[in-house]
């Protein structure tokens, strides 16, 4: 028994080893096929008009992040402040840059890291702003026969894809590693 128990944990550390850096590729992957084009369009839905619309964000924009106050000044994007103009010219560069820095390996412990938090106020916003709280099929139960559920079925599966980032870096294949290699003469950088 105890050669089957050290041949089982030779091989399991063998694949383990090969295909260390295989992980984080295959997250930025997936990560990739699911999510970037999503977070990309959800980012053009808020650019503005012409060039500057990078700085002035559509009114669907504050809309779809605060939309509780937009209510509230019955959807005039004037009466808002700085505050709001802030949050959602971040909100719109965020959702362009940080899902195309973990596409390239570009910092990737900290993009996943600010996607985590992107998609962990995104939630609360489509919980409490639109009122998917008081949709019990929008929020969803864990541990039940259902995985659809928008926030915590399918945006868990996000956040367990992104933290597998924080915690392998960017993997084979990314610019972390490039510029690991090139700029700090590590042989395994990430």
């Amino acid at each position: 028994m105890t050669a089957l128990i050290n041949l089982h944990d030779m091989i399991s550390d063998a694949i383990e080893r090969a295909f260390d850096s295989l992980l984080p590729l295959l997250a930025r992957l997936v990560f990739a096929a699911v999510l970037l084009v999503y977070f990309w369009n959800s980012a053009l839905t808020k650019v503005g008009d012409g060039f500057l619309g990078l700085f002035q964000p559509s009114t669907g924009a504050y809309a779809q992040i605060f939309p509780k106050a937009m209510e509230a000044v019955t959807y005039d994007v004037s009466q808002l402040g700085a505050f709001h103009w802030l949050v959602v010219v971040a909100g719109m560069w965020a959702e362009f840059l940080l899902p195309l820095m973990i596409l390239l390996g570009l910092a990737t412990r900290l993009a996943a890291l600010g996607m985590i938090g992107f998609v962990a106020v995104q939630s609360l916003t489509d919980l409490y702003g639109h009122g998917g709280i008081n949709h019990p099929e929008t929020f969803g139960t864990w541990f039940d026969r259902v995985p659809d559920a928008a926030i915590l079925d399918q945006r868990a599966l996000w956040m367990f894809l992104l933290l597998v980032l924080v915690i392998k870096g960017g993997g084979a294949l990314s610019l972390d590693r490039i510029i690991g290699r090139a700029v700090l003469g590590r042989t395994h950088a990430d």
